[in-house]
């Protein structure tokens, strides 16, 4: 899935004047998906016990593929609308996002606790601190990428207020800050130091290096996560970040939140977003949420390794463990990977034909 091409160096105005990277589901394609999540659904199973072929997407099968074409060769990422919210419990809701997500890839697991599809919702985490983790939050988050090829959103609930959803072209950014201050630039290539929020796998490291852009067979890959490497920067043994160092890191934000760079949105209950982490770097306002639980501002997030992945520049190795293309790759291991998810990863493996590392 992931090319990348020419046009992931969007800009606002482009995606304002090519709205390609809609996708919009039709009733066909919503019964469809109703009728395929409630005939599957079974509460004694868990997300690890069902497979691609428990699922048929139906109508809504090629109206999603050209959404990944979208995201794989086109501006990196896509939004699809339309989605039954309004028929489905948020049970059924969240098994629809797994669906879609195993006809897609193999999804990676998020955190500490290795959960493998995350309810991005306030569960009260203070984000800026060495455990915060922005998803549990209601705070404005920095631009960054999640660790992971593709990330899917899906929306069930939204907030009272705000939770705006912001988009920017980490390749057009680049361009931009290298004909600004090339000499800026160049820092954003060499090493830089993240902190795993104390969620690392009992083989990690409690940080690890990773630049901000790098390149590999002609492409530009970028990774950035601004409260992780000011986490990092008081862990024991991380080389601190010089002047200049910071100053590359305060103009490449100051870039990517730029009208004519940035693009702006909100999720509407049924929308899926689907980015390219590759290309892109994504962000969020913060929110004021109902006081009724039941209307709580719920989304699903699934991170995916597709089957045609590129090959990831070697400098990526360390957060991904796998750069190899087409590989099973990204995802915070956590603490409770155990024999149930790498038996989920190793079939659903082979039935996308792809290699587990």
């Amino acid at each position: 899935m992931i090319h990348m091409n020419r046009w992931a160096a969007w800009t606002a105005g482009d995606l304002q004047a090519d709205e390609r990277w809609i996708r919009e589901l039709g009733d066909r394609a919503r019964r469809d998906l109703t009728a395929t999540v409630r005939k599957a659904a079974d509460p004694a199973k868990t997300l690890f016990d069902y497979s691609r072929d428990d699922f048929n997407l139906g109508a809504a099968e090629p109206v999603i593929a050209g959404a990944l074409r979208e995201v794989r060769d086109g501006t990196g990422f896509a939004i699809l609308r339309g989605m039954p919210r309004d028929g489905l419990t948020q049970a059924e809701f969240e098994l629809l996002t797994w669906a879609i997500g195993l006809h897609i890839g193999v999804a990676r697991p998020q955190g500490k606790a290795s959960q493998f599809l995350s309810a991005v919702r306030d569960a009260g985490v203070v984000y800026r601190t060495g455990k915060g983790r922005g998803y549990s939050s209601n705070a404005d988050l920095d631009f960054h990428t999640d660790r992971a090829d593709v990330v899917l959103l899906t929306c069930y609930n939204v907030a009272k207020s705000g939770g705006m959803s912001m988009v920017s072209s980490s390749v057009a950014a680049h361009e931009i800050l290298t004909a600004e201050r090339p000499d800026l630039a160049e820092l954003l290539h060499r090493p830089h130091y993240f902190s795993r929020q104390e969620e690392q796998a009992p083989d990690e490291t409690p940080f690890y290096p990773n630049p901000i852009y790098d390149r590999r067979d002609g492409l530009l890959f970028s990774k950035w996560n601004r409260n992780r490497l000011r986490s990092a920067q008081a862990i024991e043994g991380v080389p601190p970040l010089t002047p200049a160092g910071f100053d590359a890191l305060d103009l490449l934000d100051d870039i990517l939140r730029r009208p004519s760079v940035m693009h702006t949105m909100y999720l509407k209950p049924g929308d899926m977003q689907i980015l390219n982490n590759h290309v892109t770097l994504h962000s969020r306002t913060e929110f004021e949420d109902h006081d009724d639980p039941v209307l709580k501002r719920c989304l699903f997030r699934l991170w995916l390794a597709p089957p045609d992945g590129v090959a990831l520049p070697e400098s990526w190795r360390p957060a991904y463990r796998s750069v190899e293309a087409g590989t099973v790759r990204g995802g915070i291991a956590g603490q409770g990977y155990d024999d149930v998810r790498r038996a989920y990863e190793v079939r659903q493996a082979a039935d996308l034909g792809m290699a587990t590392p």
